[in-house]
C-alpha cells in the first residue's frame, strides 16, 4: 500500500508530465535499483525482525499484528501491483518493466518472510492499549474524554432516528409503500441503483445543482475552477475503501487541486473476493455525499486553502480530523434543507452513522461492545450494505482506531460555535461570511477555531477587537 501510494502521489492526472518521471526513479530507488539505496523489502524485514524482538535488554517482544488485518495485507498485495503497471502503462514511462519485475520478486520474497515470521505471531484481539487508544483521539482532534463522547453519540443517534422516521412516514406515504419504518424506506430507495457509466454523468450534474444552491443561498463563496471526481481504480479501493477527496499537494502546490474519488467493490473479509456497496449508487444518496467529499465539503475547503493562500502552518500543523471531517459533515447539514425528503432521509442516515462511528470505535476498542454488535447496528439500524459495514469494522478496528469518532466531535463543536456566534451576532449575522472566515483559517482545531472566530469574526462586527486579520490565513 506504501509503495502504490507513493508511485500514485506522481503518477496523477494533476501532476505536470515533466514531474511524472520522477515516479520511474522513485520505482527504482524502491527496487534498489540506483546507487546508494537498498531495496525497500529489505529495510521492511530488517526494520521488522528487529522490531518484534523488544526494546533491548527488556526480555519482552512485541505483540503480533491483528490476524484479520494481516489478511487483508495478503489478499490486496496483487492489487496493488497490478495498480502500479496499470499506473505506467497509463502514463506510457518508458523503461519501467525492468524495475517493476525485479520489485515483484522482491514483494515476493517479503509476503513469503511475512507468512514465515510474522504471521506465526499474529493474534486475534485487535484492540490496542486504552492509554494508546485515548491519545489516538487526542491526535485526531478529539478533545471529550471517551465518557464524554460516546454519552453524546448516543443520545444523538436515538435522536436522528427519531428525526428520520417522520421524514420516511412522508416519502412512504408519497410512494405508496407498504412500510413507513425508515429502514424499510431506505432499503426501498437503494432497490434503484445507478450503473456503469449512469453513475459518474449523475453525479457531475450533482454537483452543478449543488453549486446552485450554495450560491443562490448564499451558504458560501464556490471556487473559481470546476470540481473533479472520478470513479476509484481497484487499487485505490484497496488502499481507501470508502468515499474519499483525494487533496491537492500542499507543499509547492502550483494550482492542483483535489478531486472527489468513488469506489464501486471492496475486498471482502478474507482480501481475495469482492463485495459491491449499494449505498452510493442511487439518487437520494449522490445529494449528501455530494455535499460532503465535494462542494461544500472536503473539496471545497481544500479548494479554498490552495485558492487563499493559507499558510502552510495553519495547514500542515495544524491538520486533524476533527476540523476537516466536521466542516464535511456540516457542510451536509448545510445543505439538507434544500434537498429532496428522500435526500433529507439519506443526509440523515449519513449523520446516523457518524453518531454510531462515535460510540462504535471506542466501545470495540475498550471492550464495552462487540463486533457482532457493531456489525448489527450499521446493517440493520444505519441500513449499511455488508460492504460498507466491513470496511467500518475495518476503520474501527484495525485502519484507524480513534479516527472515526472525529466526525461526530468535529461537527459538534461547530454546531455550537455556530450557535454562540448567531446569538451574539443577531441580525448582524452573515453566513456566507461566516462560512468564508471559518475556511480563511486553515485547518485550526477546536479550540483555536473558536479563539479566531471570537476575536476576529465577532468582536470586529460589535465593534471592538481586530478587524479579523485572522481571515487572510496567515500565522
Amino acid at each position: 500500500a506504501q509503495i502504490f501510494g507513493g508511485l500514485r502521489a506522481l503518477l496523477d492526472d494533476r501532476v505536470p508530465a515533466e514531474r511524472r518521471q520522477a515516479a520511474l526513479a522513485r520505482l527504482r530507488k524502491y527496487a534498489g535499483l540506483e546507487p546508494g539505496f537498498t531495496p525497500i523489502t529489505d529495510q521492511a524485514m530488517a526494520y521488522t525482525r528487529n522490531a518484534l524482538k523488544g526494546p533491548s535488554g527488556s526480555g519482552t517482544t512485541l505483540r503480533g499484528p491483528f490476524k484479520d488485518d494481516l489478511a487483508k495485507d495478503f489478499g490486496n498485495a496483487a492489487r496493488y501491483l497490478d495498480g502500479i503497471a496499470k499506473l505506467f502503462e497509463k502514463y506510457q514511462l518508458a523503461g519501467w518493466e525492468q524495475p517493476y519485475e525485479a520489485l515483484q520478486k522482491q514483494l515476493d520474497g517479503y509476503t513469503a518472510f511475512l507468512h514465515a515470521e510474522v504471521e506465526p505471531r499474529a493474534v486475534d484481539d485487535f484492540r490496542i492499549p486504552e492509554e494508546q487508544y485515548r491519545f489516538a483521539l487526542q491526535q485526531f482532534g478529539v478533545d471529550w474524554t471517551v465518557e464524554e463522547l460516546t454519552g453524546r453519540a448516543k443520545a444523538s443517534f436515538h435522536e436522528i432516528q427519531n428525526e428520520m422516521q417522520v421524514l420516511a412516514a412522508m416519502i412512504a406515504k408519497e410512494r405508496g409503500l407498504g412500510s413507513s419504518d425508515y429502514r424499510d424506506v431506505i432499503r426501498d430507495l437503494k432497490t434503484k441503483q445507478l450503473v456503469g457509466e449512469a453513475i459518474l454523468p449523475h453525479y457531475q450534474q450533482r454537483i452543478k445543482e449543488l453549486e446552485g444552491l450554495i450560491a443562490a443561498n448564499r451558504i458560501v463563496t464556490l471556487p473559481e475552477r470546476e470540481m473533479r471526481i472520478r470513479i476509484a481504480s481497484e487499487a485505490e479501493s484497496a488502499q481507501t475503501p470508502a468515499p474519499n477527496m483525494s487533496p491537492p499537494r500542499l507543499i509547492g502546490n502550483t494550482g492542483e487541486f483535489g478531486e472527489f474519488v468513488l469506489p464501486l467493490k471492496i475486498a471482502g473479509e478474507s482480501g481475495k473476493e469482492e463485495i459491491g456497496f449499494d449505498d452510493f449508487t442511487f439518487e437520494a444518496a449522490s445529494w449528501t455525499l455530494t455535499a460532503h467529499e465535494g462542494r461544500p465539503g472536503h473539496e471545497l475547503q481544500f479548494a479554498s486553502i490552495v485558492e487563499k493562500g493559507v499558510s502552510q502552518a495553519r495547514v500542515l500543523y495544524a491538520f486533524n480530523s476533527v476540523n476537516v471531517e466536521g466542516w464535511a459533515l456540516y457542510a451536509e447539514a448545510e445543505m439538507k434543507p434544500y434537498q429532496p425528503l428522500e435526500g433529507q432521509l439519506i443526509a440523515l442516515q449519513h449523520r446516523l452513522l457518524r453518531s454510531a462511528r462515535a460510540h462504535l470505535d471506542p466501545g470495540l476498542q475498550l471492550g464495552t461492545i462487540t463486533r457482532d454488535e457493531a456489525f448489527r447496528v450499521l446493517e440493520r439500524d444505519v441500513v449499511l450494505s455488508h460492504a460498507m459495514a466491513l470496511q467500518e469494522v475495518e476503520r474501527y478496528t484495525f485502519r484507524a482506531p480513534g479516527q472515526a469518532p472525529s466526525y461526530f466531535c468535529g461537527y459538534q463543536h461547530l454546531m455550537e460555535l455556530r450557535t454562540d456566534v448567531e446569538r451574539k451576532l443577531a441580525d448582524k449575522f452573515d453566513r456566507l461570511a461566516f462560512h468564508d472566515f471559518l475556511l480563511a483559517q486553515g485547518l485550526l482545531p477546536p479550540a483555536l477555531m473558536r479563539k479566531a472566530v471570537m476575536d476576529g469574526f465577532v468582536a470586529p462586527r460589535l465593534g471592538g477587537g481586530a478587524a479579523g486579520g485572522a481571515a487572510s490565513g496567515g500565522s
